[in-house]
């Protein structure tokens, strides 16, 4: 079944990790943003290496203002066993939640199952979805990756960077855009719109074949300076 798309809301999960019986997704969001991420198994090679990836990169997440909650297919002792590894392999301690999912209950309903790949007992395994969710627990971005790829969680950084900086300024991001970089005017503004919000020397325009010699209320490509910065 297809499960839910961006500017929808996120299901609530509830049930186990490997700390508690009854775990909450949205009370362990309270009010902050969220990133959710699926892997396909417990003991598994490169799930092993993200979830030690996201666990070393616990400080940017939470300077963020970001709740992170792992998943996976499996239980909670299993879970417990395998955070034991990935400690050993990553050096990285995973002490936000693994929530558990063995019987796939939640996963049919996020419509993460990948039918082509199944562990020994032939069930469907999970693809590597990552979920961001906005503070009020809409799906800001949502990325799905292969069994076989592993993610990158400095790209998850930077998406959130861009996300939260979007979804309070007048702005978009371009392409490999990095923080501090400078950001494009939104593209609903007219250049009248620019220059109240931005002041006439705080953007510039692009100069492009397709707007020469045209007298046009709103030039499609302007920068300015990150906000952040």
């Amino acid at each position: 079944m297809p499960g839910p798309t961006i500017n929808e809301k996120f299901p609530n999960l509830q049930g186990s990790t490997q700390d508690s019986d009854s775990f909450d997704l949205y009370e362990h969001l309270g009010g902050s943003w969220g990133c959710i991420f699926m892997h396909p198994g417990d003991f598994t090679p490169v799930c092993t290496t993200e979830l030690g990836a996201a666990a070393n990169l616990a400080d940017k997440f939470v300077a963020r203002g970001v709740k992170l909650c792992g998943y996976s297919c499996n239980g909670a002792e299993s879970h417990k066993e395998w955070i034991k590894d990935i400690k050993i392999v990553t050096g990285g301690d995973v002490t936000f939640p693994l929530f558990c999912d063995p019987d796939r209950e939640h996963a049919v309903k996020l419509g993460v199952l990948d039918e082509t790949n199944k562990d020994a007992k032939g069930l469907p395994m999970t693809v590597r979805a990552v979920f961001i969710l906005k503070p009020d627990r809409t799906i800001a971005l949502m990325m799905t990756y292969p069994a076989s790829t592993g993610r990158n969680f400095d790209e998850i950084i930077r998406v959130i960077d861009s996300l939260q900086l979007t979804s309070n300024n007048k702005v978009a991001t371009p392409a490999n855009w990095k923080k501090g970089e400078d950001v494009i005017v939104n593209f609903p503004l007219t250049d009248k719109d620019a220059d109240d919000f931005f002041g006439k020397d705080g953007y510039f325009i692009v100069e492009v074949p397709s707007e020469a010699g045209k007298d046009i209320p709103k030039h499609y490509l302007r920068y300015t300076n990150d906000p952040s910065a």
